[in-house]
């Protein structure tokens, strides 16, 4: 039985105990840009002791139940990733976008700091639409193949630690972006003057927020090791 404990990374402890993403989420523990990390140093990285958090973490862990992205292979997770979690960025950013707007326009002048709200969250949108774009078009359709084939296929970017390579580094601006966006709105925290839609873009805002973390996570920490670790043993089988 898998218990969780200060040496565990955050990427094994939430694919052991997929509950416990809300937890990181709430104590702002990195599972995703951050998922190599363990426990202890993720702790001591934000200045919480390790050991009372892990208790805590273990009683919200008390049910194991390894996540369902950990067995799927390579190509039925990026199913499941553009089904999922792309789906849901292509529906909410125009929402949420338009929310702001609105936020803005109505509450600008009593609150300016909603103006870089909306500028940070234009980043996030300009920078994870193309980045969608490119996983869609590219580098996934490339891992279909890869995952189905008996042989070595050839693509044009060599190896696909490449175009990874990228999709990492776009993965870690995007984080930025949004932990600067939680800065700036005092952790989703609308003021005590705000509206109905001020509450329910900072709640939107959240909610993209947690579903970018969890998604960037199955990339990072499960898609993106088992599509090189497969690509060796493919290329290892050519050259047998």
């Amino acid at each position: 039985m898998v218990k969780i404990d200060v040496s565990m990374t955050l990427a094994e402890a939430v694919d052991a105990f997929p509950q416990l993403t809300r937890e990181f989420e709430r104590r702002g523990l990195d599972y995703c840009c951050g998922g190599a990390r363990t426990l202890g140093e993720a702790c001591a990285l934000i200045g919480v002791d390790a050991d009372a958090t892990v208790a805590e973490l273990a009683e919200v862990a008390a049910t194991p139940g390894s996540a369902e992205w950990t067995t799927m292979s390579a190509d039925v997770l990026v199913d499941h990733l553009e089904a999922t979690h792309h789906r849901y960025l292509w529906d909410e950013m125009p929402r949420v976008t338009a929310l702001v707007d609105k936020i803005v326009s109505v509450h600008g002048a009593r609150h300016p700091e909603l103006v870089e709200v909306a500028s940070c969250f234009g980043q996030v949108r300009a920078d994870l639409e193309p980045h969608m774009l490119k996983e869609e078009r590219m580098l996934f359709p490339m891992i279909r193949e890869l995952a189905t084939s008996t042989g070595m296929p050839s693509f044009h970017c060599g190896s696909l630690r490449n175009p990874i390579s990228v999709m990492l580094s776009e993965h870690d601006a995007v984080g930025d972006l949004l932990a600067k966006l939680r800065r700036l709105t005092d952790g989703y925290t609308p003021p005590a003057d705000g509206c109905a839609s001020y509450v329910a873009c900072f709640a939107a805002m959240a909610e993209l927020e947690a579903d970018t973390h969890l998604h960037i996570h199955k990339e990072n920490n499960v898609l993106f090791p088992m599509v090189v670790q497969l690509e060796a043993e493919r290329a290892a089988m050519a050259r047998a």
